[in-house]
Order: structure tokens, then C-alpha cells, then sequence
């Protein structure tokens, strides 16, 4: 049922109006005092707040219960106020300070019946969006612990790997893994679906999983490009409802510390190694190759590195770096290698985010933001 709140400090406006709503449709309350004293979160049902316009300019109510509407957890909320027929100039001020609907006085019983009945079809249908959009959060939640589930714990043997997921509100497609191919060779990679929303974020757990099972048939998991164009043959993106997704797939021989890597549209994975003369080298590590599914019969490039005792390599999703600053730029890959190359290898990784999120105008990644970092000692 919907609550009809009479805001108005004229007790015989409000006595009127009282008489003309009917109480066996509405709850109603009377309010006399100072709106600023009212506390519309005790109210659970969809609120009809009837406002003279005079006395809510005076006390500026209306800007306090127009905040109150952006709140998922109250009612929805609609704010009828009630203008002079010889006001009707205040009319487009009322609409621009959070009004939804004026009516005229004195007042015509007609036209409020009319008022009342577009008012409470509003506020049914608010009251049903903002039930899909609890769904719809709640399913957003449900499928980020899907795939933080899927995520592997960082490692602390062998070759340590530490690796922090932000999912942004909307969710995103990014994925990453790693694991021992035999006791020598090891995987890493990171991906990172097209768009957001569940359809991404099914996309990149389905790839994870086809690689954690090797499903993909007839390939040399060894072979970074190889493992590339099986997966652009897998996942065209006309069989994917649109989506693609870039990656950088790497796989190290720790025996003679070697890195075979290959990429496809994927922002290059950072190599830091320590230098006598400065404090590090920095290498990109990235090949040619469009993003996967996006057409048919790609071949991708590997390549391999030497890695010295005591480096560090870096991959990440764009989310990390391409953020609006507080000057409105967007902050660039080479930004975000400037913040990676000054980092100490002592301290954590979550050091390289919040240098990254304390530059961020809204201090929030706007893209799911994954970073991986390998201790190759």
C-alpha cells in the first residue's frame, strides 16, 4: 500500500487535503512541524510526500529527501508539491530541485484523484526496478564469488607468486592462473574479457577452466602460442555473443631460468630485474596478436627470456592503469611502468594499487583490476 505523507505547516490545508484522500486506499500522516524534524527511513512502504512548495523553498526539505531517493535501501519515493494556481512561474524551479509532480491550489478533487493514481503507478514501477536491480546486484555478488572461488591462492613454494582481484561494481572479465605443467615448468597467465556483467565473467571462468583441465585437444600447454591460437579457434567471438578477450600467456622453466611467453592484445607483462647501476631494469615483455576472437586463422608470435636471480615480473589488466586522474586524464601504460619500476620488492603489491587508486578521481578502479607478481629469486 502506498503511504501518503501531508507535508504542510497550514493545519486547515492539511485538514482539507486529509478529507479528500481516501483512508481505506492509503495510510496517511499528517505533518505540521518543520520538515527538516522528519525521518522518512521509518517508513517501509512506498512514500507519496503532498509538500507546499512555500514552505519547502523556506526550510530546503526537498534537497534532503531527493538524496534520500538515491538510497537502495529506502522505498521509493515520490514528492508531489502543491504550487498557487497564480505560481505556476516556480513551477520549473520545483522540477529542477527534485520535485516529480506539481499540483494547483485551491485544489480540484479530479485532478489530485488523477495526481494520485500517476503517482502511485510511478512509484509501483520504481519499486519494481529497484527490486531487478537488488536482483541484479545480488547475482553480481554471487558470480564474483564464483570466480574469486576459482582463483589460485597466491604461492609461497618454489617460486612465490603473489596476486590481488578488484572487481569493479559492474564486474568484468578478468581471469588469471597459475600451476606447475611438471616439477620445472610453470604457467601464468592473465586474461580479460571485453565488457562487463555476467556474460564476461562467464566467458574468462570458461577459459580458465578449459586450461586448468586442458580440454583444449591436441595442444602443447608448453607452447604459448599454440595455446593462443587454440583458444582463438575455441572462442570466436560470433560464437560468444560478441565478446573477445586479450591475454599474455607465459610458462617458465625455472631450471634454467628461462621464460617462453606470448600475447594477444594484452597490455605486456613487466620485467624487473635489479641492476649494479641503477635500481632496476625494466623490460616489456609482449608480441604481436590480435585480441582472441576476433578473427579466425590468427597465427601468434613467442618469444623467450633470460631471467636474472632476483627479479620480479609484473602482469596485469588494463583496469590497473587506464583510471581518470584528478586533472581528468587518463593515466597511461607507462605511468603505471613508473609506478612498477619504483616499486620496492620488499613491500606488498597492495603499495602498487593504492598508488594507482589514490591518483583515481572517485579513489575506485572503474574496470576489474588483476595484478600478479612472480618473486623469480
Amino acid at each position: 500500500m502506498m503511504h501518503i505523507l501531508v507535508v504542510n505547516s497550514d493545519a486547515d490545508m492539511g485538514q482539507h487535503l486529509y478529507q479528500l484522500l481516501d483512508t481505506t486506499k492509503y495510510d496517511i500522516t499528517l505533518w505540521e512541524e518543520d520538515p527538516n524534524e522528519l525521518d522518512l527511513t521509518q517508513f517501509s512502504e512506498p512514500l507519496l510526500i503532498i509538500g507546499d512548495w512555500k514552505q519547502v523553498v523556506t526550510t530546503n526539505c526537498l534537497s534532503t529527501w531527493h538524496a534520500l531517493k538515491a538510497q537502495p535501501s529506502m522505498p521509493p519515493i515520490f514528492c508531489l508539491m502543491l504550487i498557487p494556481s497564480n505560481g505556476l512561474s516556480d513551477l520549473t524551479s520545483a522540477l529542477a530541485a527534485g520535485a516529480d509532480d506539481w499540483l494547483t491550489y485551491p485544489i480540484d478533487e479530479i485532478e489530485l484523484q488523477a495526481r494520485l493514481l500517476a503517482s502511485h503507478q510511478v512509484l509501483q514501477l520504481r519499486q519494481e526496478l529497484q527490486a531487478q536491480k537488488a536482483q541484479l546486484q545480488t547475482e553480481l555478488s554471487e558470480a564474483e564469488a564464483y570466480v574469486r572461488s576459482l582463483l589460485p591462492q597466491d604461492l609461497t613454494q618454489k617460486v612465490p607468486i603473489n596476486a590481488r582481484f578488484i572487481p569493479s561494481s559492474s564486474l568484468g572479465g578478468d581471469c588469471y592462473d597459475f600451476y606447475w605443467l611438471d616439477p620445472d615448468y610453470l604457467v601464468i597467465y592473465l586474461l580479460d574479457v571485453s565488457g562487463h556483467g555476467l556474460g564476461s565473467a562467464l566467458l574468462s571462468t570458461s577459459v580458465l577452466n578449459m586450461l586448468r583441465s586442458q580440454a583444449l585437444p591436441d595442444v602443447n600447454f608448453y607452447r604459448p602460442e599454440k595455446v593462443l591460437q587454440a583458444l582463438n579457434e575455441t572462442f570466436q567471438m560470433n560464437d560468444q555473443n560478441e565478446k573477445y578477450f586479450t591475454m599474455w600467456y607465459g610458462v617458465y622453466n625455472r631450471a634454467n631460468r628461462q621464460l617462453m611467453y606470448a600475447s594477444a592484445g594484452h597490455p605486456p607483462a613487466v620485467l624487473l630485474s635489479p641492476q649494479s647501476d641503477q635500481r632496476h631494469a625494466v623490460e616489456a615483455l609482449k608480441t604481436s596478436g590480435l585480441p582472441i576472437g576476433m578473427l579466425p586463422d590468427i597465427q601468434y608470435r613467442w618469444n623467450r627470456c633470460n631471467i636474472p636471480p632476483g627479479s620480479r615480473l609484473y602482469l596485469f589488466s588494463d583496469g590497473v592503469y587506464e583510471i581518470k586522474q584528478h586533472d581528468n586524464t587518463i593515466m597511461s601504460l607507462d605511468d603505471f611502468i613508473d609506478i612498477l619500476s619504483a616499486h620496492e620488492f620488499d613491500r606488498s603489491i597492495d603499495d602498487i594499487l593504492a598508488q594507482g587508486s589514490h591518483r583515481t578521481k572517485d579513489r575506485a578502479f572503474s574496470d576489474d583490476s588483476s595484478l600478479l607478481e612472480v618473486c623469480l629469486d
